[in-house]
């Protein structure tokens, strides 16, 4: 029920106000669909919105701290332990993203959604639901009540930005090692496609350890057996907490009315279940790029979403969706402030229904 609910907030578009921004880039003197992917995600904001000057400030980025216990199986260079030393980071600014984000003018939270160590200074907006998930190769990620929890909590962490505190642009990151395992195991089940079109080698593992981190998603599937028609299952069996924790912050954001910017691999498969949860959901993602694991373009093309960027980002946190941002700056300042074909006395283009 309660994920019901959440789903049923998710806000329609305000096709009055998408009518009225296209209106406004056919007006400005420019050639048509100049800006490109650019002007579709100022119409896109101003539509969730219904606000005519598509807002973009304060801007926020959660990123998602959480271990996953499929680690054991040797599907990653590194162990759980970096998770926390990256995550302390963070607290210090110290991080890619942050650095990235300073620049961007947005505002970083690093939350602990399930992480094994704890690391103090992380933010108050997301609790934590355990410590790291259990091992997918042997049994499920967590329960389904853990499932439920988490997308609970990413939901009322972006209520809480948008509402409380004012934010009127947020973004998601994740942060955990092991979570593009989890997301392969994700994507192959909710998209119905083998693993091995789906999985990379992550923060770069060699051919042989690619092989096996397949062969550990092709068992993990295996043994929980999730159920492809039901997002939520597949969470609580194949999933992680961070990917649980995304998928309601995206709920959260659409019920908000306020856009939210994707990142990379791990953040469209947790755009993919919310979508799968509540298909509105969609109309307030902005797919910032599409990053160098092999699954990410399946599942933006599942989900019906160009990215905007091509620069083969593969960093995660977090860091594609803070590049997006100056370039949505400059695209709205240009919607708002350049010259229209009247004010330069120019006739405006005109639409073709065969160009």
């Amino acid at each position: 029920m309660m994920i019901q609910k959440m789903a049923a907030s998710c806000r329609q578009p305000d096709q009055e106000a998408r009518q009225n921004s296209l209106r406004r880039w056919d007006s400005i003197a420019k050639p048509l669909h100049g800006l490109g992917l650019l002007e579709d995600a100022v119409v896109k904001i101003c539509a969730l919105t219904g606000e005519p000057d598509c807002p973009l400030a304060p801007r926020a980025l959660v990123v998602f701290c959480a271990d996953n216990g499929v680690v054991a199986q040797g599907v990653t260079q590194t162990g759980q332990e970096v998770t926390a030393i990256v995550a302390g980071n963070m607290t210090r600014g110290a991080t890619s993203v942050c650095k990235m984000a300073a620049h961007a003018g947005a505002r970083v939270y690093p939350v602990d959604v399930g992480m094994v160590t704890q690391v103090p200074g992380l933010s108050f907006l997301c609790h934590s639901h355990g410590r790291g998930t259990g091992d997918i190769t042997l049994g499920p990620a967590m329960t389904r009540a853990q499932a439920e929890d988490c997308i609970a909590d990413g939901y009322n962490a972006a209520c809480t930005l948008a509402g409380r505190l004012g934010y009127r642009l947020l973004a998601a990151g994740e942060l955990g090692i092991g979570n593009t395992t989890t997301s392969s195991a994700v994507a192959s089940v909710l998209l119905g496609q083998d693993p091995e079109a789906l999985t990379g080698r992550g923060a770069g593992l060699s051919s042989q350890g690619l092989a096996n981190k397949v062969s550990a998603i092709r068992r993990a599937i295996q043994v929980n057996r999730p159920d492809p028609a039901d997002p939520v299952d597949v969470l609580a069996k194949v999933g992680g907490f961070d990917i649980a924790a995304m998928t309601g912050f995206y709920l959260g954001a659409s019920s908000a009315g306020v856009p939210v910017l994707l990142d990379g691999f791990i953040s469209v498969v947790a755009a993919l279940c919310a979508v799968r949860i509540a298909p509105a959901a969609r109309e307030a993602m902005i797919a910032s790029h599409c990053s160098g694991e092999p699954g990410t373009r399946r599942v933006l093309e599942a989900l019906g979403l160009a990215p905007v960027i091509s620069a083969g980002l593969c960093l995660g946190e977090g860091t594609g969706a803070v590049a997006l941002i100056p370039l949505l700056d400059m695209a709205a300042g240009g919607y708002r402030e350049m010259s229209t074909f009247g004010e330069i006395s120019v006739e405006e283009y005109r639409h073709f229904e065969d160009s």
